[in-house]
């Protein structure tokens, strides 16, 4: 909040915003307004007139520029579900896994989007929910126990809300002695993906969807110019590009190993 009220004390007219927490939005918005500045969100949505824009009506979101969790979810789920077509499974010896903080929205789009998509293409494999901290170590603990606990299945097939979930789950299945023939991991944002294709060994880790930070950022500023150099009206909501990569493709895309 003093961010922005610093921003138009030095006579600013659009503020592009990532906010750290969408609690402050109502604030955040009361200042832009009553300072006549442009407004525009980025990656996380936030309302007018309250702390939680899952219970905002649509008319009182800030316009947002960022990734859309459900079409990620569903391009997923997608390709998951190719890649259990081409290992040719058996799908009563299969389960799939969700892996998500269960108390984050978007997260929760991500995950129901890939479970439908999966759901839709490859039907009669059942799905395991498991909740997780969304990093590594905390999706590998939790993973492992849910390993241990389904001996009988040959087959898995990992999806959740980012590239943590999935490595944590392709490492737990790892380590339960579990080939990588008998893994697909399909992650959601290619960050760490791209660590188990650029070792040269086979991998659970089949895909990831790649969402470039980049390119959000710049279509924010560019919807900001347009809307102050033209007067052209934010779009309620404007998504950014994602590309589908794997062993090998991740370099050409761009993809930065973190």
């Amino acid at each position: 909040i003093s961010e922005v009220q610093a921003a138009i004390a030095q006579k600013t007219n659009g503020v592009v915003i990532v906010v750290p927490d969408p609690a402050v939005g109502p604030q955040v918005v009361q200042a832009a307004k009553d300072a006549k500045v442009a407004l525009l969100t980025s990656d996380d949505q936030i309302c007018t007139n309250g702390p939680d824009p899952s219970a905002c009506a649509p008319d009182n979101l800030v316009p947002r520029i960022g990734f859309s969790g459900t079409q990620m979810g569903g391009e997923v789920g997608k390709r998951a579900a190719e890649e259990f077509k081409k290992a040719a499974w058996n799908p009563a010896e299969t389960r799939t896994i969700s892996a998500w903080k269960q108390d984050v929205t978007v997260c929760g789009d991500r995950v129901k989007a890939a479970k439908d998509a999966f759901g839709s293409a490859a039907p009669g494999v059942q799905n395991i929910d498991v909740a997780t901290d969304n990093t590594p170590t905390g999706a590998q603990d939790k993973i492992a126990a849910t390993v241990t606990a389904n001996p009988g299945v040959k087959n898995w097939v990992v999806w959740g809300c980012n590239d943590e979930n999935v490595q944590g789950g392709v490492t737990a299945l790892e380590n339960a002695g579990i080939g990588a023939d008998r893994v697909i991991g399909v992650g959601l944002g290619a960050y760490l993906a791209c660590k188990n294709w650029g070792s040269g060994k086979p991998s659970g880790m089949k895909a990831a969807l790649f969402i470039n930070g980049k390119d959000v950022g710049a279509l924010a500023v560019q919807t900001m110019y347009d809307k102050l150099k033209n007067s052209k009206d934010f779009p309620k909501e404007a998504f950014a590009p994602t590309t589908m990569v794997d062993a090998t493709t991740w370099k050409t895309a761009g993809v930065t190993c973190s």
